[in-house]
């Protein structure tokens, strides 16, 4: 029966979900652990769900010999060391769809009170003043909405803009169809230069570290509103202080920051502190009740499907095999290293044993090759042993 370890107060609907599977042996953890209470905690785990705090890096995730499974409860991966997980035989799960809804509405809100000015004007009416001008405030109709990244996120932002009128065009680095009306900009800088509120949804990662920098912030449409709610590396933050500073910028809206807090008492430092113009909120674009709820599931279910079935479809890091029902007695996993001849000498240990082969899956991705197989017999400890023993391995389960 698997161990299932879930941190930093992950919705209860996951546990629903394992319980419903039939698995008991649960902790819950609710915030993030310090490295050596982490390893603790995760000592004899085989199912690990995190959120976005807790970080599992090679040496977490070498010193757990157990372990087959990581649950990202969240969209953004990047605090797992995928390539040491992958190396380790160990998929790693994340929602990349189950916040999409909650992140737009958070985005379209703050694009319009900005355009609006109500971050100045509700300072304005808790320091003691009435101030009814409507200068500088404009209507969300009409203006244009430039989206840089338009993946899940990106492309329900710009349907509930063009809901309120707006104009609506998208930057990627890939083709994508568009929703609605939506136009897709090849050039960067035309779109910058076109969009009166500029907003990113792109992943984290050196190919998207400060895309929005000096030059690119002299390149947005004078008097622009910038939206960051993808991830805290890609603004450079003195760059968009400056860019405020000298007027060049409306204002701005941040939900993700380079360096976050670790704690609810720890405060945020960045130089966007105290500005009237900027919305700053503690990374909660995808913090409402319906969307954790929706993650808890959406998590829960695909590490289910996994160490149940071997499923690893959505997996981020791993060799992709769908949903399959049982065509023999027995299913094993094997993760391989992927070299020719593989395949080959894993179906010999079954030829030599004169165990039929009822069902075979095999994918690739890298440097590892992942077999989900299905023999008409029983799989004993001899069979799994010679299986383990081939020197390609890199790790074998039986289900």
């Amino acid at each position: 029966m698997a161990q299932i370890v879930l941190l930093e107060n992950i919705h209860p609907s996951a546990v629903e979900v394992f319980t419903a599977a039939g698995y008991s042996d649960i902790a819950t953890h609710a915030g993030a652990l310090p490295p050596e209470a982490l390893r603790d905690a995760l000592r004899g785990a085989s199912v690990v769900g995190i959120r976005s705090r807790t970080h599992l890096d090679a040496s977490i995730i070498d010193g757990l010999p157990d372990l087959r499974v990581i649950g990202c409860f969240c969209i953004g991966t990047n605090q797992v060391d995928l390539a040491t997980a992958m190396e380790r035989g160990v998929p790693v799960f994340n929602a990349p769809f189950s916040n999409t809804r909650s992140v737009a509405e958070l985005v379209l809100a703050e694009a319009i009170l900005l355009l609006r000015r109500i971050p100045e004007k509700n300072l304005r009416v808790h320091q003691g003043h009435w101030d009814k001008s409507a200068t500088g405030a404009y209507e969300a109709r009409g203006k244009t909405l430039g989206i840089i990244g338009y993946g899940h996120i990106g492309s329900q932002v710009g349907i509930l803009a063009e809901a309120l009128g707006m104009r609506v065009i998208f930057h990627d680095v890939e083709a994508k169809l568009p929703l609605g009306n939506a136009r897709a900009y090849p050039d960067l800088s035309a779109l910058l230069a076109e969009s009166d509120v500029v907003t990113l949804h792109v992943p984290g990662g050196r190919s998207t570290e400060n895309i929005i920098n000096e030059a690119t912030l002299s390149q947005m449409k004078r008097g622009a509103i910038l939206i960051n709610a993808s991830r805290g590396t890609v603004v450079d933050i003195d760059a968009l202080r400056a860019a405020l500073d000298a007027g060049l910028l409306r204002g701005a809206a941040l939900d993700v920051f380079p360096v976050e807090p670790k704690s609810v008492d720890e405060p945020l430092k960045s130089p966007l502190i105290g500005l009237p113009n900027v919305i700053l909120t503690p990374h909660i674009g995808g913090s409402t009740v319906e969307s954790q709820e929706n993650i808890g599931r959406e998590v829960a279910e695909k590490l289910v499907r996994f160490i149940q079935g071997g499923t690893t479809k959505g997996a981020v890091n791993f060799p992709e095999l769908s949903h399959q029902d049982l065509a023999g007695t027995s299913r094993i996993l094997h993760v391989h290293r992927n070299e020719p001849g593989a395949l080959a000498l894993l179906n010999a240990v079954f030829a030599e044993r004169k165990i039929n082969i009822c069902s075979q899956q095999l994918q690739t991705k890298g440097p590892i090759g992942y077999v989900l197989t299905d023999i008409g017999n029983e799989a004993d400890a001899a069979l799994m042993d010679a299986l383990r023993a081939l020197p390609m391995t890199v790790r074998c389960d039986l289900l």
